[in-house]
Formats: C-alpha cells, sequence, structure tokens
C-alpha cells in the first residue's frame, strides 16, 4: 500500500513538473496585449533588461543629431520608425489597401542572380537587398512599390465559391535608376514576434529529427543552412520567412539596420550603396547607433515574451478540427509539439515543451507561392512553415485577418487554398471535405 502511495505521488509530482514545463511561457490574456506578455520567471536584472528592450522595441527613432541621444539614429534610408511600426502590438503586419498606399508593415527585397560569399543572395549594387521606400531630408527614399491585385476564382468539389486575389508590383518613382529587368524580388509581411526565444531554444538535432519524420511520412521538409555571421560558419537557420537567420540576435540586428538604417556591432555601416552619396555623407548620431547593452536589452525581451494558450479547448467543433487537421495531413508540417533542448544564454527556456505548429523547415510551397528568389538553400518556391499559435487573435489584435508572406490571403481558408507545391495533397483533400468538415477546421484554427 505504501509502494503503491509512493508511485502515485511520484506520478503525480511528475505531471506537475510536466504541466509546468508546458505552461510556464503560456498567458491566458485574451487581451489586445496578449503578444506583450513577458514571461516573469526570471531574476529581477534580466526582467528590467527585458522592459528596457521593450521601450526599445516601442520608440520611434529620430534623425540625428538630436538632442534626445538614445532615440538618435535613423535613416538615412529606411522604411519605418520603429520596430513595432512593423510588428504591431508584437503581430502581424498586413499590405497596402489600396495602389497608392506606402507600406506601413511590409516590406520588399531585392537581389540579382547569383549568390554572395557566404551563399546568400546577392544585393543589388545600387538598391541593396532591401528597397527603403523613405528617406531623412535631404535624401531621397529609394522608391516605391505599388500592390495590386487579380482576382481568381476557385470553385470547390461541393460547389463552394472562393474569390481569391494575386499580388501585383509594380516599382516606382526610383530615385537611383532603373531596376535590372533580371532583378529578384520578395515581398514580406512583418511577421509576429512572440515566442521567438522558444525556438531559439529548439536544438539542432531536434529540427533534424523532424526533417527525418517528415521524410518517413512522405514529406520532404530539410532545413536552411545559413551563413552564421557571428561563428563565421554555416549552420541551420529558423528565423525569416525562408529560415534564412540563424540567430535572434542576428534577427534583429539585421532588422534594425535594414528597417530603419540604425548600425550596431554586427552591422557597423549604414546602408547607403557606393553611388547614393548623399546618403553616405549622412551625419550619424554615434557608432554604433545600437550599442551593445541596447541590442541585449531588445534580445532579452523578445525571448521574454510568452505565446498565447490555446481556447475553446471543450469546443466539439473545434475538437473535430483538430482531428482533421491531423488527418488531412497539416500537421506533418506544422507540428504540433516541439521541445526545447539546453539553452545556456537563458537557462529558463531549456527543456520546455512548446506548441507553434512548426517543424521550422524549408518546403516547397508550389509556383504559385513562388517569389523567384533563392536565399541560401531556400529556393523561390521553398517557405518555412511559419508558426500558427497565436493565429486565432491576429484578427482581434491587429484589426485584419491577412496571411501567407505577402499578406494575400484575407483570411485563413484563402491562406489554405494557396497551398501547393508538396501541400497539393493536402490542399486537395481539405477541398474534398465536406463544407462543414473544412469550418471546423478553420474554428480549430481560431482556437490557436
Amino acid at each position: 500500500m505504501r509502494a503503491g502511495k509512493l508511485l502515485m505521488s511520484l506520478l503525480i509530482c511528475l505531471f506537475a513538473q510536466t504541466a509546468k514545463s508546458e505552461n510556464a511561457w503560456v498567458t491566458d490574456d485574451e487581451s489586445r496585449e496578449a503578444f506583450a506578455q513577458i514571461y516573469a520567471g526570471v531574476g529581477k536584472e534580466l526582467s528590467d533588461l527585458a522592459f528596457q528592450g521593450r521601450n526599445l522595441f516601442r520608440q520611434s527613432w529620430v534623425i540625428p543629431p538630436a538632442s534626445d541621444i538614445d532615440s538618435a539614429g535613423l535613416g538615412p534610408l529606411y522604411n519605418q520608425l520603429s520596430c513595432l511600426a512593423c510588428h504591431p502590438k508584437n503581430g502581424r503586419g498586413m499590405p497596402p489597401e489600396t495602389p497608392d498606399q506606402m507600406m506601413r508593415s511590409m516590406l520588399v527585397r531585392l537581389s540579382l542572380p547569383g549568390s554572395n560569399e557566404h551563399g546568400g543572395p546577392r544585393p543589388h549594387p545600387v538598391y541593396g537587398d532591401q528597397l527603403n521606400e523613405q528617406g531623412i531630408p535631404g535624401i531621397p527614399g529609394e522608391g516605391r512599390v505599388r500592390v495590386s491585385y487579380q482576382e481568381i476564382v476557385r470553385m470547390l468539389p461541393d460547389g463552394e465559391t472562393i474569390h481569391l486575389r494575386r499580388p501585383i508590383y509594380t516599382f516606382t518613382d526610383l530615385q537611383y535608376g532603373p531596376l535590372e529587368p533580371e532583378i529578384l524580388y520578395s515581398p514580406r509581411i512583418g511577421p509576429p514576434v512572440f515566442g521567438l526565444g522558444l525556438l531559439e531554444a529548439v536544438s539542432d538535432s531536434a529540427i533534424m529529427q523532424l526533417a527525418e519524420r517528415g521524410r518517413q511520412q512522405g514529406v520532404n521538409g530539410r532545413p536552411n543552412w545559413v551563413w552564421d555571421s557571428e561563428k563565421q560558419q554555416k549552420t541551420i537557420g529558423r528565423f525569416g520567412l525562408k529560415a534564412n537567420v540563424a540567430k535572434l540576435k542576428q534577427q534583429i540586428a539585421g532588422a534594425f539596420i535594414g528597417d530603419m538604417s540604425i548600425t550596431s556591432s554586427l552591422h557597423p555601416i549604414e546602408n547607403c550603396s557606393l553611388t547614393q552619396t548623399a546618403c553616405q555623407q549622412a551625419p550619424s548620431a554615434r557608432q554604433p547607433e545600437l550599442d551593445d547593452r541596447q541590442l541585449k536589452a531588445v534580445l532579452t525581451y523578445l525571448r521574454l515574451l510568452q505565446v498565447p494558450a490555446k481556447r475553446a479547448a471543450d469546443d466539439s467543433m473545434v475538437q473535430q478540427g483538430e482531428r482533421l487537421f491531423v488527418s488531412t495531413g497539416c500537421a506533418a508540417c506544422h507540428s504540433p509539439s516541439l521541445q526545447t533542448g539546453d539553452f545556456p544564454e537563458m537557462p529558463a527556456l531549456s527543456q520546455q515543451t512548446l506548441h507553434p505548429y512548426t517543424d521550422l523547415l524549408l518546403h516547397d510551397m508550389g509556383e504559385e507561392l513562388a517569389d523567384d528568389r533563392p536565399d541560401f538553400e531556400a529556393s523561390a518556391r521553398d517557405w518555412r512553415t511559419p508558426p500558427l499559435w497565436g493565429i486565432g487573435l491576429i484578427k482581434k489584435i491587429n484589426g485584419h485577418s491577412t496571411f501567407l508572406h505577402d499578406g494575400r490571403a484575407r483570411n485563413k481558408m484563402e491562406a489554405i487554398l494557396w497551398h501547393g507545391g508538396e501541400a497539393q495533397f493536402v490542399r486537395t483533400r481539405f477541398e474534398q471535405l465536406p463544407s462543414l468538415e473544412r469550418r471546423s477546421i478553420i474554428r480549430f484554427l481560431e482556437s490557436l
């Protein structure tokens, strides 16, 4: 009897530890601040640093020289004034609502055919690897990108009609010369930024195991081997829409220089090309404009952001949708569960169970979603499986429901119907479901 009680006590203890591991990084907040909740299970020093990082993430940067030196450094060429502008409330950006509207939470990557010395995209010699639409006074922005749409009507097997829209991009007002006919470009919506610390803490070996498990299931996901600028070697990428960045610190520093032209120790030179002489002669606030302490603060903030809890678990339609999500094959790429490994940089992230609905791998999504711009080992048709956690709160928090890398899908149904390539068979299964079962999958996604 005593042995039985002891065994029961151990099981209860293990269950409690597992539950704690699974719930420690989850927030039950469903308000418009749900994506901005900071994990509190760290000491005061890290918590204080995270709040400093939050302020830096939210602040608008100003043009140098300025009296408030801490926020000076914007430009000379840039896309937005703050991180929050592209990741509103830490959530998703959206494409322009009209062809004449500037991109507010969206950007366009640029490159020419070929690769750089590390196997990544080859930057344009004048415009670099990203079009900056804005410039400080006296320095013209590089140009504009107009977005219009072609309507596509798709009839499902049961007669339901879905209207899709295919984006068409036009470069206008180019201030530094025309773009070559062979230019490669890729529109990108600002993605959500919560849960990034957990994804960073998933080990490389776990990602490789996911790739192997996928192959056994007939899925061809693979990691993107990218250049780690700090280690000076190739490693597995996990950040960016094509998994083209290895570490969260590098993703943050890359965004500061690319989107706002804020220099750091990782990117000490302003993003001016040799032919942009006025840009090169513009004053800087200091060097670097984002010092290592500030960079660490933003890194700590993003690592400590919690993820929203799943909702409506007792809803029978949600439960049916979850079963169909698995049986139709969606979960083969949108893996429901991952486990973090040992993460010495922030031990609180170690050995955590998470439910991001991604495998962090590249998948061929077909010609319709191809952007014609390779990125390291990601082809034009390849995209990293995006995490689905929090997807059901996007409309409430960000005021829209546009999805996919370029925001072409106006809702979750459209996003699914754009899947092609190796996801074509899953899309076909989805299309062949009765309407109510399709709706139950959407209902399940709304619960995430």
